[in-house]
């Protein structure tokens, strides 16, 4: 899995941005914060569990206000 990023006109500032982009979008940065300290596994479970809480609470948020309420 490589993440490729064209440099184009010399212009390593705007390649950096977009692969900052790109990273961030595939978790990378949060991967590292949270591999950073040893997590229990009662802890990971804690913490997956209210990811999913969290994601659900903004789908149904989300539908609502696509539904009108």
């Amino acid at each position: 899995m490589f993440v490729q990023v064209l440099v184009r006109d010399n212009n390593v500032d705007q390649a950096l941005r977009v692969l900052k982009k790109k990273l961030q979008r595939e978790g990378v940065f949060r991967e590292m914060k949270l591999r950073r300290n040893y997590e229990k596994p009662s802890e990971r479970k804690a913490r997956e569990k209210a990811e999913a809480v969290r994601r659900a609470r903004k789908v149904e948020r989300k539908r609502k206000e696509r539904e009108g309420f």
